[in-house]
């Protein structure tokens, strides 16, 4: 299916086209290693430090940085089955994995939000007397771990919507740890116990933001969507002006995984079947131009076509 061919010429220019995703997941498996190994040492600290000192707040953050663990390794658990052979049974491999992943990924965080914002409408009447100064210093050590942590996701982040929820993920961390630390001195300045939940429950509203666009996109793959990095006009314009082809019917366009959309097409050529080597030309454009690298095309000749 063209899969022979793009494997010379991506390693050359590969990914600043965003074509050659086929190969891009592999190389994250050692982020997602570390950043899975950082989180738990960090949750361990974390949590000893808020039991030791009282602090909710840094509590809180601990079991926000555990569910952290687990969207990591959901994600990974995705990566990992998408590069999976195909079957008889599942043929396209299990490359819808990764949308599965991002899908679960937004509602795991969906749920750790509620937990939150639970938790800070409890500290609201009993604001705690804090050691705001060490619950501080802890927190300053999340914003490292969880900034270190997206920044090894960083450059996945734009061709693959389930490294985009590892990475959000891992900076909506960083702002929840940057909250705690303003808060510890603000608090240790002032004295004032409620400053922690009212910080916790900004912090909730922006991840919510985040999260809420991640569910869309999700949710739109599932029910498999036009891919938002393509647009289907252009496609249809550009199969149309292929030589010999007077219209274009039955375009579906889907996402296989979060990175390789797949294309089907019937294709209407009234002076008759153009040869092997015009399907093989198309298909060579539709990797190029908008990236799929997947696509079965349909000839027709135009005899008692219906949908014309």
């Amino acid at each position: 299916m063209g899969g022979h061919h793009h494997h010379g010429h991506d390693h050359g220019h590969g990914h600043a086209h965003g074509h050659g995703h086929s190969h891009a997941p592999a190389s994250f498996d050692r982020a997602f290693a570390i950043g899975i190994a950082l989180n738990i040492a960090y949750v361990l600290a974390e949590g000893g430090a808020g039991l030791w000192t009282g602090s909710v707040a840094l509590l809180a953050d601990a079991g926000h940085n555990l569910s952290d663990v687990l969207g990591l390794a959901v994600a990974w658990g995705g990566a990992a089955l998408a590069r999976s052979a195909p079957t008889k049974r599942f043929t396209y491999g299990l490359k819808g994995s990764t949308i599965l992943a991002a899908l679960a990924n937004a509602l795991l965080l969906l749920v750790a939000l509620g937990a939150i914002v639970l938790e800070a409408a409890q500290r609201f009447d009993d604001p705690p007397v804090l050691a705001g100064l060490t619950v501080s210093v802890v927190a300053a050590i999340g914003i490292a771990v969880n900034a270190f942590t997206a920044w090894l996701f960083a450059r996945g982040r734009k061709g693959d919507v389930n490294i985009r929820g590892a990475y959000l993920h891992m900076l909506g961390d960083a702002a929840v740890s940057a909250g705690v630390v303003l808060a510890g001195i603000a608090i240790w300045a002032t004295g004032i116990g409620w400053i922690d939940p009212l910080v916790s429950l900004v912090i909730a509203a922006l991840i919510f933001w985040q999260t809420w666009g991640l569910l869309r996109e999700t949710v739109e793959m599932s029910l498999a969507a036009v891919p938002r990095a393509i647009d289907y006009d252009a496609v249809t314009a550009a199969l149309v002006a292929l030589p010999g082809v007077s219209h274009v019917h039955d375009l579906h366009i889907w996402p296989m995984s979060t990175t390789e959309p797949v294309l089907t097409a019937h294709l209407v050529i009234p002076a008759g079947y153009p040869g092997d080597g015009f399907l093989a030309t198309a298909r060579e454009m539709l990797h190029d131009r908008f990236g799929i690298g997947h696509a079965t095309l349909q000839v027709e000749t135009g005899g008692g076509c219906a949908s014309c």
